[in-house]
């Protein structure tokens, strides 16, 4: 394989500290704000020249609770600004790669999108560098990595592994609260990794590279199981006319091993389900309990919609969804179920209208609108704003945000 001419590193000191690839998204734009607020020099490099556009202006270009008061100063001070030019990963130091990682049509990981976005950028990499994966990545995605870099002649560019594990808006707190996972195959690649990490939190976790991998997936197929059992337990609960809530609110009452019990609800977005995919084909699509949760959790929006059947005659109703995002409080729609749940009832209803106060979609109508022109309502998304819904209508209640598990 051809390796890359690259200039020595003495000859080009580096300009900024950090570079993000992938750093106008929803896990990359954050992370460089928290470490331009630590006093690091950040370029965000994103192909996605709008977004480019609008973190230089100062603007968010997707909800992130402290992220909008703090972006415009740090644009201002200039630590922190985006490009869409690639050979802005020449000046940085550290390089962190955050891209999605997703699954194919058939359910198995896409192995080449980080390596393939090193690729891209390779003619611009150079020696001296710490190249720091923190996409979630199928197991040896990180190995396969550091052969792509040798095989393009920058085996001189030190590897980590560093997972990403904030929740969506919880960011700007957990980055500097979590502990953060540290892994490399060399020495060297660890300290400097650990050394970066700290600016943000004095909490380090190493772990080798395999099994930082490991650690990430199975931590969000954990969440995904949760969410599963206690969707079952929800389903169980409703086919013998019994709330939900209130079980689990008796079982929690001064029961701490209860205590973490979640509320049921569509399980879905850009990560859980991906990620038990992920597990699966790991296993050689032989991990029985993630197929089984699956199946549970994407099954639940027909579960839905065939107890409202058995109840009303759903042709001749209008059903009105409340809640497009994939969880409550956000404006994020990736993988939301509350889309299938749409789908399905366009073929089953009289008609289906949808809102969101957060989501950005042509297709949803105001809140007003589907309260006033829906015959049965279902939250979609447990949004505040739905905690009290004034109406007489009928209102499905998955989620037990109005504090009775309603039933369907």
């Amino acid at each position: 394989m051809s390796t890359v001419d690259l200039p020595p590193f003495e000859e080009a000191p580096f300009v900024s500290d950090v570079v993000i690839v992938g750093g106008c998204g929803r896990a990359g734009l954050p992370l460089g704000i928290a470490m331009a607020a630590r006093g690091l020099s950040v370029v965000l490099y994103d192909i996605n020249e709008i977004a480019v556009d609008a973190v230089n202006a100062g603007d968010m270009p997707f909800a992130e609770r402290g992220a909008t008061e703090q972006l415009p100063a740090l644009v201002s001070a200039g630590t922190l600004h985006a490009s869409a030019d690639p050979a802005s990963v020449h000046d940085a130091e550290h390089v962190i790669v955050v891209v999605g990682t997703p699954v194919d049509e058939y359910l198995n990981p896409v192995l080449g999108a980080v390596p393939d976005a090193l690729r891209q950028c390779a003619p611009h990499l150079r020696p001296g560098q710490l190249v720091v994966l923190r996409s979630t990545v199928y197991p040896g995605v990180t190995a396969l990595t550091e052969r792509v870099l040798d095989g393009l002649g920058l085996g001189e560019v030190d590897v980590a592994f560093c997972p990403e594990r904030i929740a969506e808006g919880k960011a700007l707190t957990e980055l500097f609260t979590l502990p953060q996972i540290v892994s490399g195959r060399r020495g060297r690649a660890v300290d400097r990794a650990e050394k970066l990490f700290r600016r943000l939190t004095e909490k380090i976790v190493q772990l080798t590279p395999e099994e930082a991998e490991l650690a990430k997936l199975f931590s969000n197929t954990w969440r995904y199981i949760q969410f599963a059992t206690v969707n079952q337990f929800w389903m169980l609960a409703n086919d013998h006319g019994l709330d939900f809530e209130r079980i689990r609110s008796g079982i929690q009452q001064d029961y701490p091993r209860a205590a973490g019990i979640p509320a049921p609800g569509f399980t879905a977005g850009p990560c859980l389900f991906k990620d038990t995919m992920q597990l699966s084909a790991y296993s050689g699509n032989s991990f029985a309990l993630g197929h089984s949760a699956m199946l549970v959790n994407e099954g639940l929006p027909l579960y839905v919609v065939k107890r409202l059947e058995e109840r009303y005659d759903l042709t001749t109703m209008r059903v009105g969804v409340l809640g497009t995002a994939f969880k409550g409080g956000s404006d994020d729609p990736r993988g939301s179920l509350a889309y299938k749940l749409r789908s399905v009832l366009a073929a089953k209803s009289g008609g289906v209208l949808c809102t969101d106060p957060y989501v950005d979609d042509d297709r949803l109508l105001p809140y007003e609108q589907v309260l006033r022109e829906s015959d049965l309502l279902i939250i979609g998304a447990p949004h505040e704003q739905y905690r009290t819904v004034d109406t007489h209508k009928p209102v499905v209640d998955i989620w037990g945000l109005t504090g009775r598990g309603v039933l369907v």
